[in-house]
């Protein structure tokens, strides 16, 4: 049987792929040795070899070192290349850092012992330490782009490869200090809990369990589960996480464990129960259709656009407070949550940046009497009565990105519910800058 660790590109989730192989064909398997030795180095070499777990070290970097030829304290540094000399593995020169890397120009981080280069994460491990069938003690080390993943792939391999020390199981902690004085133990293997509820789990499975079914399920599953202590009746277990288990990260995955377990082919067909709509998406859809029947047509505009197009390109200042600002934005061009004002800018943008497509643009402007018709229409509707005390009525406003004394509120019992107006010209021509 060949093992592969693998994970899923889009969430993330870490699963066991198994082949299984004929007895002759296992010399076939990669890095594979006859001496009795090999497997445990096989394992080593095949994680090291940085399969999808890591990504191929683009999140994260692992190094596997001979205890026995190195001693500590070890340090991470960060260096000009030109002051970093080593030989990488599989090599018997010994290069510079800028030579090994050109397009590492300015700094590069080392892991070192006595100023002996050990690695250059994510580049390359050196081979003054390099593991061999003859080693007997393995340092491990993980370079990650955060402590997260850095903590799961160490717990991945401290905990696959103990299953072949002398002492089964048994893994030696490194204290780890930062620059800032602070100290942590690694690894940390202990197991974390969490709190899952019978109900929660017959409820998403749709087979009712009873709880020694369900311990004896997630028992299968390497999950260890014990009687809730909590008062709280709805919360029936207290499930403990193994190191192995990194992909459990919500209730849910245990739910999905006890389908697995309990064989998702046992699981009785059943339709969903029918699902009411929400009340404002009824009233919504109803505005719709009453305002496609005037002849108008619905534009969705993004979500998402940058914080000038919210203000300085609607003749407005961006006080910092009337939008939510993304605080991890991808692009400078999303980076605030769009407000009612920026919807005709959008328009015109898009309008704007079609100009050149065969097809022809219809675009239609409407006189400020017209949708103020349209108002009206929408509000008799709804049953909406026009009135300052119990209905709606139209307010003057000075927005900028309409024309003065074009413009106004939508006042409905007190509170603002829209805006309309003749769109300032230098809002106009705005996209086309």
């Amino acid at each position: 049987m060949y093992v592969q660790l693998r994970a899923d590109l889009e969430t993330d989730k870490v699963y066991a792929q198994l082949t299984l192989l004929p007895k002759a064909d296992v010399s076939s398997l990669p890095h594979y040795r006859s001496s009795p030795d090999s497997p445990p180095l096989n394992l080593f070499v095949f994680l090291w070899r940085h399969c999808s777990l890591f990504r191929r070290r683009t999140l994260v970097a692992i190094g596997t070192h001979d205890l026995d030829t190195i001693n500590g304290p070890f340090t991470y540094e960060a260096l000009p290349p030109s002051e970093i000399n080593f030989v990488p593995l599989k090599q018997v020169k010994s290069f510079r850092a800028d030579e090994l890397m050109e397009f590492y120009k300015v700094k590069i981080f080392a892991f070192s012992f006595f100023r002996t280069v050990l690695s250059l994460p994510p580049i390359i491990n050196g081979a003054h330490s390099a593991i061999t069938l003859k080693t007997k003690n393995v340092f491990i080390e993980c370079t990650a782009t955060d402590l997260t993943k850095a903590k799961v792939v160490l717990n991945t391999m401290v905990t696959m490869f103990s299953t072949y020390c002398e002492r089964k199981f048994e893994v030696e902690p490194v204290q780890v200090i930062y620059s800032d004085g602070s100290s942590c133990d690694y690894p940390d293997i202990s197991p974390f809990q969490m709190e899952v509820s019978l109900s929660y789990i017959a409820d998403i499975n749709g087979v009712p369990l009873e709880e020694n079914e369900v311990a004896s399920l997630l028992n299968k599953m390497q999950l260890h589960v014990v009687k809730s202590s909590s008062e709280d009746e709805s919360r029936n277990f207290t499930v403990s996480v193994p190191p192995t288990r990194s992909d459990i990260l919500h209730p849910c995955d245990v739910v999905e464990d006890v389908a697995i377990a309990y064989g998702y082919n046992e699981i009785p067909k059943r339709f969903p129960a029918s699902v009411n709509p929400l009340r404002l998406n009824e009233f919504s859809n109803e505005i719709r259709k009453e305002i496609a029947m005037c002849g108008f047509g619905e534009v969705l505009n993004y979500t998402l656009c940058a914080s000038e197009e919210n203000f300085t390109m609607l003749n407005g200042i961006d006080d910092r407070s009337t939008t939510v600002i993304l605080g991890n934005s991808l692009s400078s061009a999303l980076e605030v949550c769009c407000t009612d004002q920026s919807d005709a800018w959008y328009m015109l943008k898009n309008v704007a940046g079609k100009k050149g497509l065969q097809k022809p643009i219809k675009f239609e402007t409407f006189d400020l009497q017209i949708i103020h018709g349209l108002v009206d229409r929408v509000m008799d509707v709804i049953g909406a009565p026009f009135g300052v005390n119990a209905g709606y009525y139209f307010e003057p406003t000075k927005e900028p990105e309409f024309l003065p004394r074009q413009q106004a509120n939508i006042i409905y019992k007190g509170k603002r519910i829209g805006a309309f107006g003749t769109v300032h010209p230098e809002v106009c021509r705005a996209p086309l800058k």
